[in-house]
């Protein structure tokens, strides 16, 4: 009887220390922004500064607002500036509807109109953001001054998958729909807790109930996390301690082959000025494209950051901050 009943036992402190953690978090780390009611679902969006025109930061697949916070109060500094969290992420409640391309480009635009934000808008995408903003260029021409994209990903790559490329979207998917479980027993709460305290001893813990990818995935959130202002650190591990983001990355990057073919199909209109900015971690294949993009666009400009890796905005936001500022016609 003991040895049944012990799995029960160990199950239950586990839900129930990361039940009070989490409501510990809703205490401690309230939305900095506002909630808006959006297609069924609630986005959490931040809005700073004043002034034209608006500036809309879409952050990367599993990113939050929180990836903007050394370049937002910047921009505002010049201009209205406003993040927001995709459906699932950061203080955003989960999404109704199923993820698509067109589903959060409609969501960004009624969560615009709601916010009393006006177009033409500067659209900034890092990442998987940047397939998103150019997605709504082309879909909203008319409502988009410019865009910025940051490091963005590949579409051509992600349209036309090889087979080894999904098997490690595959396994990112498992991956994430793990952490989701593991999420709910407290167990990320422990090791994001332990790990960004200095522990060395949760990287053994975590390959075994994630495997080495899972260790290895927990470890490059803290480093991601080590990137952001000391203050946002506890808020990030906060959010990534709730399985409602893990379903929502799994969601993403389930989505992310159709989203790169639904956006390979839309052409951005021609004479909308766009700055793409590179990481030097970029590959050749990906500087090919960007300049492709560049060349069809014909008001665009590529710019290489050799000393940066992906996060831009997070290890060089003094250069992003300033193309944003050039491409609003700030001085």
């Amino acid at each position: 009887m003991i040895f049944l009943l012990t799995p029960i036992v160990l199950a239950a402190a586990a839900f129930l220390y990361q039940s009070i953690g989490a409501a510990r978090d809703r205490r401690r780390y309230p939305p900095p922004g506002r909630l808006v009611d959006v297609n069924g679902t609630r986005l959490h969006v931040r809005e700073l500064g004043r002034g034209e025109p608006t500036v809309v930061l879409e952050s990367g697949i599993g990113a939050s607002s929180l990836s903007w916070a050394k370049v937002q109060p910047a921009i505002a500094e010049f201009t209205r500036v406003v993040s927001y969290d995709r459906a699932g992420l950061g203080w955003s409640a989960r999404a109704e509807l199923p993820r698509s391309v067109p589903a959060m480009v409609d969501e960004l635009h009624l969560l615009l109109s709601r916010v009393d934000a006006a177009p033409p808008f500067i659209l900034v995408g890092h990442s998987f953001g940047g397939l998103l903003v150019r997605a709504y260029a082309g879909l909203y021409p008319h409502e988009v001054a410019g865009l910025v994209l940051l490091d963005p990903v590949s579409v051509v790559s992600w349209a036309n998958c090889s087979g080894h490329e999904l098997a490690h979207l595959r396994m990112g998917v498992r991956l994430a729909k793990r952490g989701t479980w593991l999420a709910r027993f407290g167990m990320v709460r422990a090791a994001l807790a332990v790990l960004a305290a200095g522990g060395r001893g949760v990287p053994k813990l975590a390959s075994r109930a994630g495997g080495r990818r899972g260790a290895m995935a927990i470890a490059n959130m803290v480093g991601e996390v080590r990137k952001l202002p000391a203050e946002v650190w506890p808020l990030v591990r906060s959010h990534w301690s709730d399985p409602k983001c893990f379903r929502a990355l799994s969601d993403y990057l389930q989505c992310l082959p159709e989203s790169a073919r639904y956006a390979s199909r839309i052409a951005t209109a021609n004479g909308i000025p766009m700055i793409v900015m590179s990481a030097g971690t970029a590959t050749p294949a990906e500087l090919e494209e960007r300049d492709k993009w560049v060349a069809e666009s014909g008001a665009a400009k590529h710019i290489g950051v050799q000393d940066a890796g992906h996060w831009l905005q997070l290890e060089r936001p003094d250069l992003v901050v300033e193309a944003i500022r050039q491409m609003a016609g700030k001085r």
